[in-house]
């Protein structure tokens, strides 16, 4: 599927579905020696999670940020950063009765027509969930401005 990697020098690729185990991004060209620890990753995470508003989805995700590679004490190593986020709140039998019906306002029609497959489980990849992995990837890149003199507000 073409949409999963981006960037050439700071490249990312996200993973995972909506109803899936986990979600989350893999993080490639990131400078050895930067600190970054969970937490700060953690603050971005917490600004995006779903279930603040009125006109955001109810499912409370606490989006639980769990760094498995390309860290040392601290410090990023220059290999990938796997960064992953397991889904706590999944239910995807709450799907079952739609399972045959496209909803407006999501993705999951065109993803069908583009992929040929449809994951109907809050649309899998054509979800808002997906943006997860990509603000995790942000905040790293937000480290590595920091380390670089660039402040972000």
């Amino acid at each position: 599927m073409a949409g999963n990697s981006f960037g050439e020098q700071f490249r990312i690729t996200t993973f995972g579905e909506s109803h899936g185990e986990a979600v989350g991004v893999i993080v490639d060209g990131v400078t050895p020696g930067i600190e970054i620890d969970e937490a700060f990753i953690q603050i971005q995470m917490d600004r995006r999670k779903p279930g603040q508003s009125s006109v955001t989805t109810p499912r409370k995700e606490y989006d639980a940020v769990s760094i498995l590679s390309g860290m040392y004490e601290g410090r990023t190593t220059g290999t990938p950063l796997f960064i992953i986020l397991f889904n706590k709140d999944m239910k995807p039998e709450a799907y079952n009765d739609i399972q045959h019906a496209f909803r407006p306002g999501h993705a999951d029609f065109t993803y069908l027509q583009k992929y040929g497959i449809r994951d109907h489980r809050g649309s899998g990849r054509a979800s808002g969930r997906e943006t997860a992995g990509r603000v995790a990837a942000g905040a790293v890149a937000r480290k590595l401005l920091e380390h670089r003199g660039v402040s972000v507000m």
